[in-house]
């Protein structure tokens, strides 16, 4: 700590370098504790470890199982190509 003239009281007394938000401010000890005092319990809620999130499953609907349809007789035959796997 060295004797300085504190950025926020205006007094010279021992003030210690302290960065906030990238810069560097020369704040004395009471002045400090009333600033993180104020600001206690204002920043972004800290995540507690027994959260937990359940999500109700996905239902799939089941589409109705159709037959092949079959081309009529001196027709020729459809072909339907999908994304699916190769076999």
């Amino acid at each position: 700590m060295i004797v300085y003239k504190c950025d926020l009281c205006g007094e010279v007394r021992e003030c210690s370098q302290r960065e906030i938000e990238q810069t560097e401010y020369d704040i004395c000890a009471d002045c400090w504790n009333a600033l993180a005092d104020k600001l206690k319990d204002k920043g972004r809620p800290k995540r507690s470890e027994k959260l937990s999130i359940s999500h109700s499953p996905v239902v799939v609907p089941q589409q109705p199982v159709q037959e092949p349809r079959r081309p009529f007789p001196g027709q020729p035959p459809d072909i339907v190509a999908g994304a699916g796997q190769v076999n």
